[in-house]
């Protein structure tokens, strides 16, 4: 199982690895053909060192930490409470003890017939 795990992971890294290296190909290969270096038009993966900082950027969007602080603390927050999510788990909870009991009724009317 752990074999299979590893494989997994690694199958998954290689193929994410080719995606973002066919992308960047796509870009210069859009800079060859618009035969200028257009500075609008950037890669798909770019990481910059500014004096001593690393920045990070994704299909032009840049990648910060307090970026992804926000998103967890959004996610937090969304994740609280969720009205449609627990009408769902209640509605589930109502069909299952539904179905439950229904089962019940036709098992013992079933044995009461056989015996």
């Amino acid at each position: 199982m752990i074999k299979f795990m590893f494989k997994c992971f690694v199958l998954c890294s290689v193929l994410l690895f080719g995606v973002l290296i066919g992308m960047q190909q796509a870009n210069q290969g859009m800079i060859k053909m618009k035969g200028y270096n257009d500075p609008d038009l950037q890669g798909a993966f770019q990481v910059e060192n500014d004096s001593g900082d690393v920045a990070a950027s994704i299909l032009g969007n840049e990648v910060t930490s307090q970026d992804l602080e926000k998103k967890q603390e959004q996610l937090e927050q969304i994740e609280a409470f969720n009205f449609f999510s627990q009408i769902g788990k209640q509605l589930a909870g109502i069909v299952s003890n539904g179905v439950s009991t229904i089962l019940d009724m036709v098992t013992n009317w079933l044995s009461g017939l056989l015996e």
